[in-house]
C-alpha cells in the first residue's frame, strides 16, 4: 500500500464496513459512515454471512457501488483494537487488485484509528518480485486506504496515520527479506541492502567480514558460516539521538538459510529455512522505524549473519569453538546454530554498550527452536528474561502493539544439561524443555546485572498456513511492532528498568 489517508465522507466506489453477530441477528458496524443499514441487511439475507473473524462478504450496493463486509465476531459496544486491526487487514487482503477503498469501522479515539490504519496497511502486502507481471492471478495490493472518521482533521489522528505508514513500510521490509530466496539473500547481500537504507536515514553502519570475524575471535558466527560458499557477516546499525533517555541493544539471529549443517534437516520443511533470519530482519527494521519516528532512545541493532551449509569445511559434531569473549562450546549439534551466532552478538553488544556508559536493556530476537512451536503454536511467541520488570514492560508493549507473546521460565535445574566434559558448555542439553534450555544457553552470555529478554519467534515469524487478518502467507514481520512500542514507552518516561 502506498498511502493511508483520513476522510470525513465516503469518497470511493468501495466501502469497507464491519459485520458482527448478536443474539438477535447480524449487526452492521459502519462507524461514522451514513449508509442505509436496513437495505444492506436485506441484501445480505440470502447470502448467509456469519460475521465471524476473517469472513469477507462482497455485495453490490449502488452508492457506494460495492461494499465489503469484514467479520468482527461478537457485537460489542467497544471493539478491542486487535479485532479492528485484523478486520481491516482481512478486508485489505480481499481488496487486492483495487486502487482505493474507504474503511468505515467503529472508532472513538485516535487509538482506534491507528488500529484500522495499521490493519489496512499491514494487510495490503504482496511479494511479487519473482512473479511474471503478466500472470493473471498476480494482483497488486490495495494502493490507498481512506479511514473514515469524524476526527479526520485532528492532529492526533494524523499523527497515528503517519506512524502507521512508518510501521507498515518497515514491516514490508521484514517480510520481503524473509520471503527472498536464499539464492538472492546471503549474509553479504543482506548487509549491503541494509547499509543502503541505513545510510539514507543517517544511521551509522559497521560490517565485519569473515576475515575480521575470525581474527577477532567471533567463533560462533565463524563456525556456523564456514561450511558455506557465502561467508558470514556481523552487521551493526546504530541510532544515537542527542540527549538519549535510554540505551538499548537488539540482537537478531540472521541465518540466511539453515540446512542443519552436518546435522542435515529432512527435506520436508527445509524450504521454510530461508526464514531463519527473521530475527535479524526484525531488529534492523525496528531501528529504521525508531529512527524515522525520531524517538529519543539510543539503539544498537546487531545482526550476526551466516548460512549454515554442508561441505568439507562445515563444523562437525563434537568440534569445540570459542565464542567472542573466551567461553568454549562443544558443538554437539550443528543444527543448534542460532544460539552460537547470538552468543557472539550478545557479547559484542554488551561490550559496546558498556563502553558507551551501560545498557538499560538488551533484547535478542530469534527463530531459535522447534520446541517453541510445540509449546506455544504458530501465533504466540515466547519471552524469557533475567529481569521480571523488563519482561513486564515488554509484554505491556506487545499487548499495546497487538502482538502475542507469552512469558516462559528459565528453570535452573535444566542448566546442568548444558555441561560438557571437555568445554565450558555444550550447545544442546535436555530435549524436553528445549526452548527453555536454549534460553539458558543464551543467558550465559548476558551480564546478570543487565536487563535481558530472549524472544523466540520460531512459529509466528513465518506463516506456512492460510493468510488471516493482516497476516499474509510467508514472512509476517512479528516483533517489530513490539520493539518500537517499547521504545516509545521509554521515550515517554513511562518505564524504568533500573
Amino acid at each position: 500500500m502506498k498511502s493511508i489517508k483520513l476522510t470525513k465522507e465516503i469518497s470511493t466506489d468501495i466501502l469497507v464496513v464491519g459485520l458482527a453477530k448478536s443474539a438477535t441477528g447480524l449487526v452492521i458496524e459502519a462507524g461514522d459512515a451514513q449508509i442505509d443499514t436496513k437495505k444492506l441487511l436485506a441484501l445480505l439475507a440470502d447470502l448467509g454471512p456469519t460475521g465471524n473473524f476473517d469472513e469477507i462478504t462482497k455485495i453490490s450496493f449502488g452508492s457506494p457501488r460495492t461494499i465489503y463486509l469484514t467479520g468482527l465476531g461478537d457485537a460489542q459496544k467497544k471493539y478491542p483494537h486487535e479485532v479492528l486491526r485484523r478486520a481491516a487487514g482481512a478486508a485489505a487482503r480481499a481488496l487486492a487488485g483495487q486502487e482505493k477503498a474507504t474503511f468505515a469501522l467503529p472508532n472513538a479515539s485516535s487509538v482506534d484509528i491507528a488500529a484500522i490504519a495499521q490493519g489496512a496497511s499491514f494487510g495490503a502486502y504482496a511479494f511479487n518480485e519473482f512473479r511474471e507481471s503478466s500472470k493473471k492471478d498476480n494482483k497488486d495490493p490495495l494502493n490507498e486506504a481512506l479511514v473514515l472518521t469524524k476526527f479526520a482533521a485532528e492532529a492526533d489522528a494524523k499523527a497515528v496515520v503517519k506512524r502507521s505508514e512508518v510501521l507498515a513500510k518497515n514491516i514490508y521490509l521484514v517480510r520481503d527479506l524473509i520471503n527472498t530466496p536464499p539464492s538472492h539473500l546471503t549474509p553479504d547481500s543482506f548487509s549491503q541492502r541494509m547499509k543502503k537504507i541505513a545510510t539514507t536515514l543517517g544511521l551509522k553502519v559497521e560490517i565485519l567480514n569473515e576475515s575480521v570475524l575470525k581474527a577477532k575471535g567471533y567463533g560462533g558466527i565463524t563456525a556456523v558460516g564456514q561450511g558455506s560458499a557465502n561467508p558470514p557477516r556481523l552487521l551493526r546499525v546504530s541510532y544515537t539521538p542527542a540527549k538519549a533517555k535510554k540505551r538499548l541493544a537488539f540482537v537478531g539471529k540472521g541465518i540466511t538459510f539453515d540446512s542443519g549443517g552436518l546435522a542435515l534437516k529432512p527435506a520436508k520443511g527445509m524450504e521454510a529455512m530461508k526464514s531463519d533470519m527473521s530475527g535479524a530482519a526484525a531488529v534492523i527494521a525496528a531501528v529504521f522505524a525508531i529512527a524515522e519516528l525520531k524517538l529519543p532512545v539510543a539503539v544498537d541493532a546487531w545482526a550476526p549473519l551466516a548460512e549454515n551449509m554442508v561441505s568439507d569445511n562445515a563444523t562437525r559434531p563434537s568440534d569445540v569453538i570459542t565464542i567472542y569473549g573466551g567461553k568454549t562450546i562443544e558443538v554437539l549439534n550443528p543444527d543448534a546454530e542460532g544460539r552460537l551466532v547470538l552468543a557472539d552478538g550478545l557479547m559484542r553488544a554488551a561490550e559496546v554498550g558498556d563502553a558507551a556508559g551501560g545498557l538499560d536493556g538488551i533484547i535478542d530476537v530469534a527463530t531459535l527452536t522447534g520446541a517453541q512451536v510445540v509449546a506455544l503454536g504458530t501465533r504466540t511467541s515466547a519471552v524469557m528474561t533475567n529481569n521480571e520488570v523488563f519482561s513486564g514492560e515488554f509484554l505491556t508493549a506487545a499487548n499495546l502493539a497487538g502482538e502475542q507473546f507469552w512469558p516462559m521460565p528459565l528453570p535452573v535445574e535444566l542448566r546442568a544439561s548444558l555441561d560438557s566434559p571437555i568445554a565450558d558448555m555444550a550447545n544442546i542439553g535436555d530435549r524436553m524443555g528445549g526452548m527453555l534450555v536454549a534460553g539458558l544457553f543464551l543467558k550465559e552470555f548476558v551480564n546478570p546485572n543487565t536487563p535481558w529478554l530472549h524472544l523466540d519467534i520460531a512459529g509466528p515469524s513465518y506463516n506456512e498456513g492460510a493468510a488471516h487478518g493482516y497476516t499474509p502467507v510467508g514472512g509476517t514481520g512479528v516483533a517489530l511492532r513490539s520493539l518500537v512500542t517499547l521504545v516509545e514507552l521509554y521515550a515517554s518516561h513511562k518505564y524504568r528498568t533500573k
